[in-house]
């Protein structure tokens, strides 16, 4: 069932290519635009997808996590990821084959610090003692997001409950996926929503198309889908409108899917 239909977003994406290749040079930091777009939206939910939390130092994320949380009202997910590109970890200091213990370290803290708990606090580092003070906190703890297809991710992502991110993968293949993050995710007594990013960014396909492959991630069993539809000033807006009308969506809702 999908739930949160429809999100919009610019991913960056392992390249084929040794080189690493990027998004546009244009593309603002993402927290910090992130807290300038809470200020002027009122119902739209925000999000990354994703940051490469090893190359963000923790408490510094905790609090400009906890921001536009506040700022937005609680609209906001946390979209995270533990890295693909050796090249970047090597011009930050950061050991690659770290970053998930890192990650897990960081997610670990966030949430310890969003629901209100303080020191001592002490798993490796950071550690701190009685003296920490972490305001304004979030009113409820900040949603995860995990992205990635290993079963690390799927640990972390049952671990945290909220959301979970398939890159690249076929439909049949994101369900047998979905299906594994659901038993563990029953396990832990969590729950997670599990979702994919799809495309449309030119004139080769059109809104119908779109629409039956919307279908056919819905019966793989995705409650969200990231939408890329290219450039703002090459038809975004159009192929926005053209889906949302060829899907029946309301409110970023599908109504014909979930019976709303």
């Amino acid at each position: 069932m999908l739930s949160r239909a429809f999100t919009c977003f610019r991913k960056r994406r392992p390249p084929r290519e040794r080189r690493p290749q990027y998004a546009a040079p244009y593309q603002y930091e993402a927290l910090t635009t992130l807290g300038y777009l809470a200020a002027v939206t009122e119902r739209v939910v925000l999000g990354t997808s994703v940051l490469v939390v090893p190359l963000r130092e923790p408490l510094l994320l905790a609090r400009q996590s906890a921001t536009p949380a506040r700022l937005s009202g609680g609209r906001f997910v946390l979209g995270v990821g533990v890295g693909w590109q050796p090249y970047e970890f090597d011009a930050a200091w950061v050991g690659f084959g770290d970053r998930g213990t890192l990650t897990d370290r960081a997610l670990r803290l966030v949430r310890h610090l969003h629901t209100g708990a303080g020191g001592p606090y002490d798993d490796g580092q950071p550690a701190f003692d009685g003296r920490a003070v972490f305001e304004l906190r979030p009113e409820e703890p900040v949603p995860f997001l995990i992205g990635g297809n290993s079963d690390a991710a799927l640990r972390r992502a049952a671990e945290f409950d909220g959301y979970w991110q398939a890159v690249g993968l076929a439909p049949q293949e994101f369900a047998e996926r979905a299906a594994r993050l659901h038993r563990r995710a029953a396990g832990r007594g969590t729950r997670v929503a599990a979702g994919t990013p799809i495309g449309w960014d030119g004139p080769d396909r059109t809104a119908a198309e779109l629409a039956a492959e919307v279908a056919a991630w819905e019966a793989a069993g995705a409650a969200d889908l990231g939408v890329w539809f290219g450039a703002a000033d090459d038809g975004f807006a159009d192929r926005m409108r053209a889906l949302a009308e060829a899907t029946g969506v309301m409110d970023g809702r599908v109504p014909h899917l979930t019976g709303q």
